[in-house]
């Protein structure tokens, strides 16, 4: 500990923490035009300036340690005029635009200008042409550009993508793309969060509304299992559309949340419906008449507890593969670990200093993982291995070592974790035998994964202190996901490593802790909410009954921090509820919220009701959206069994996987997100399947026929090609991601 004083105040500072790191924790008002607390410091403002007693001149808060003893003085009177006179500089020739500008309302620089009293200009410099750059998704206005580096130090140490630098030409100076003519990135628009004036906005949002005239509605993003804190804008549709509302935007506290582009930009995927009785009716007598209700993990735990006592009471079975093999993996892991939660999280893997991914492509499959393992990777130097049988272009500035193995053998590639990772453990008789009983010659061969490079891993991680393994969706629907499971347990149980499992959906693992879920078996009878059935409801649209989406409902999910979050209505539904219909069919409840409540003790929930659920960030970063589900002991008894022969994978291979920005049928149906469905392989792939670039090929995937467009990709090696299923709409399967394909060909 550091002992030193601001303001006379005593203080302490941990090792590595800042001057305005202490102030921000103590309350002592420091300001800052360029610093992100998520970033390291950008030091380019300094308004931040501040004395040390004793001393000549300033020193930077945002990248200054303090030292014993010293006494940081905040506020001064030549202090003051030096962070005047920054205004003034900043205020040189700044457009005056701001009753158009996006940012104006909520701009530090006319936040910082009225602060400091800046109402006259007494300095000039000649005004230059820049012109205004057009990115997609993105617009950037050199002019109002204050070169804070904001954009660039997030782009490049919390998202990964690396896509921003600065061209410095003094006062030409601007931001541009990195090492391309446009941008080329993820769209994430976290630049767009975090930058202080109206330099880079929306394109879409640009011009369309001030900030003063938005209501904020506080919500969890329904997209991935990371259940990222979001604030929907809403305002009036239009003239054209009196009563209507529009989500005109979606902003993040983005000192302490990051959003990805979906989060971001796809946010009005949004049902609309009046109430058709007759299709009501139809619904009361399909959900009497059902013998199985199958459902998607894109629902809330009211809704599913409303879906458990339609169980009760009509005696018929409820089906979601997706979080029943998320139940079945837990279960078996707890069999070992001793209990039903897993133990990381993303602020833990975010502090790790050693990370193993297997089983995902993570970098789409779940952003916020990728921009905790970015931010680990840039801050504590973390060594990140990534296995898996595709490389991955997008983590090429975040992995340091790539172990590529052959699909399917996602079993043996944990037994091998775990006899590398366990060593010089007290193990019990069975788990010793299981060890010694590894045919590691044969697993070692089958998988691919040779001991050169198991070595290379153990040796990153020599010295390092805090290891995560984290756990992919294609290890939870492999056929032998119960004893990777264990598994993955005894690696916790017996080494330094964590454990984070990557659900697949916004509320797999809520579902996975609250339904009583039965095996998906052809039935007659079947109602799908927002899957598919012989009847079917769904918040899509232009099914048998209209529901609410997901942005026009209250209730919660459970997201991969195992912390239940609330979510309110951004917009208004006209139409029925799953909850009109239960009451319908009688099991009664006023609000479909008045569940929240009684939510399963046993799994960890807390009673209590939404009402009383936070929703937000505190100042210091403090997550009190919620709540963190409650430790679960298990009985153990469970062990790894025999590793059993593995398969192999002949001929046309592809792997469903969604392109960056797309996740399901519900992201498929936004405006700006890129909807691209084409097939894509590398040249070896294209040769062994005997494609051409821009064949048209057909083939079966969950008992329909899919037409795509193959595309060569000169970033994919290997013979496993890339097929995207978000625009398949309600027909998508949660069974294991690699799969044999027989293509046929369309003749032009």
């Amino acid at each position: 500990m550091i002992n030193f004083k601001i303001n006379g105040r005593s203080v302490t500072a941990e090792r590595g923490e800042t001057i305005i790191n202490v102030a921000r924790r103590e309350d002592i008002y420091i300001p800052t035009m360029c610093y992100l607390e998520k970033t390291s410091p950008c030091a380019s403002c300094r308004l931040c300036s501040v004395e040390v007693e004793g001393m000549d001149g300033f020193v930077l808060a945002c990248n200054t340690p303090p030292t014993e003893g010293i006494n940081i003085i905040t506020d001064s009177e030549i202090l003051e005029t030096e962070r005047t006179n920054i205004m003034r500089m900043y205020d040189v020739n700044h457009p005056l635009e701001c009753g158009v500008c996006d940012k104006s309302g909520e701009c530090d620089l006319q936040n910082k200008t009225l602060e400091f009293n800046v109402g006259a200009q007494q300095f000039a410099a000649k005004d230059q042409s820049r012109k205004i750059e057009s990115w997609g998704l993105i617009n950037y206005d050199p002019s109002l550009c204050i070169l804070c580096e904001k954009c660039t130090h997030v782009c490049n140490e919390v998202i990964g993508d690396d896509a921003l630098d600065l061209l410095f030409g003094g006062y030409n100076s601007k931001v541009i793309p990195k090492n391309a003519e446009t941008l080329d990135c993820t769209f994430c628009g976290e630049c767009i969060a975090v930058c202080p004036v109206g330099a880079l906005v929306s394109s879409d949002f640009q011009y369309s509304a001030n900030s003063w005239e938005l209501t904020k509605v506080p919500a969890t993003c329904a997209h991935c299992s990371a259940g990222c804190a979001v604030e929907y804008e809403v305002k009036h549709a239009g003239i054209d559309s009196q009563g209507e509302e529009s989500i005109y935007r979606v902003k993040n506290d983005f000192e302490h949340v990051t959003l990805c582009g979906a989060g971001r930009f796809g946010y009005d995927y949004a049902n609309s419906a009046t109430k058709d009785e007759n299709a009501f009716v139809g619904a009361v007598k399909a959900l009497e008449n059902a013998e199985a209700i199958r459902f998607s993990s894109m629902i809330s735990n009211e809704e599913v507890m409303i879906l458990n006592a339609l169980k009760a009471k009509l005696g018929l079975k409820l089906f979601n593969e997706d979080a029943r093999q998320m139940k079945t993996f837990m279960d078996a892991y707890a069999s070992v670990s001793g209990k039903q939660h897993y133990s990381a999280d993303l602020n833990s893997l975010k502090s790790s200093d050693a990370i193993i991914v297997v089983g995902s492509r993570i970098a789409t499959d779940n952003p916020a993982v990728r921009y905790a393992m970015t931010t680990a990777a840039r801050h504590n130097g973390a060594k990140v291995v990534y296995m898996h049988p595709l490389e991955d272009a997008l983590l090429q500035n975040t992995v340091t070592q790539f172990v590529k193995y052959e699909v399917g053998t996602e079993e043996g590639v944990l037994a091998l974790l775990a006899k590398t990772l366990i060593v010089d453990q007290e193990l019990t008789q069975r788990e010793q035998a299981f060890m010694d009983g590894l045919d590691e010659g044969y697993l070692s061969a089958e998988t691919n994964v040779g001991d050169d490079e198991l070595d290379l891993m153990m040796k990153q991680f020599g010295r390092t202190k805090s290891k995560t393994l984290v756990i992919g969706s294609d290890l939870l629907a492999h056929d032998r996901a119960e004893n990777i499971a264990r598994l993955t347990a005894m690696i916790e149980k017996y080494s330094e490593f964590s454990i984070l499992v990557v659900p697949n959906e916004v509320n797999t693992l809520g579902v996975s802790l609250i339904a009583d879920l039965d095996t998906d078996t052809s039935c007659s009878n079947i109602v799908g909410y927002n899957a598919v059935g012989d009847f079917v409801i769904s918040a899509l649209g232009g099914t048998d009954l209209d529901v609410p989406s997901l942005n026009q409902q209250e209730g919660s999910f459970v997201n991969i921090d195992k912390r239940l979050l609330p979510t309110n209505v951004a917009l208004g539904f006209d139409g029925y509820t799953l909850n009109d219909l239960a009451n319908a069919l009688g099991v009664t409840a006023e609000n479909t919220i008045d569940y929240t409540s009684k939510l399963p003790i046993a799994s960890g929930f807390k009673a209590v009701g939404f009402d009383d659920l936070e929703n937000f960030y505190t100042p210091k970063g403090e997550d009190v959206r919620g709540y963190v589900l409650d430790d679960v002991t298990a009985k153990r008894g469970g062990h790894p069994e025999e590793v059993e022969e593995l398969p192999e994978f002949n001929g046309a291979v592809i792997y469903h996987a969604n392109p960056v920005l797309q996740f399901n049928a519900f992201s498929a149906k936004t405006a700006q997100l890129e909807n691209d469905n084409n097939l894509y392989g590398s040249a070896s792939f294209a040769a062994a399947a005997r494609l051409e670039d821009g064949a048209e090929v057909t083939f079966e995937y969950a008992g329909e026929t899919v037409r795509r467009i193959f595309k060569l990709d000169d970033t994919l090696k290997g013979t496993v090609a890339l097929h995207p299923t978000f625009d398949l709409g309600l027909n998508v399967r949660s069974d294991y991601r690699f799969e044999t394909v027989n293509f046929k060909r369309e003749s032009k």
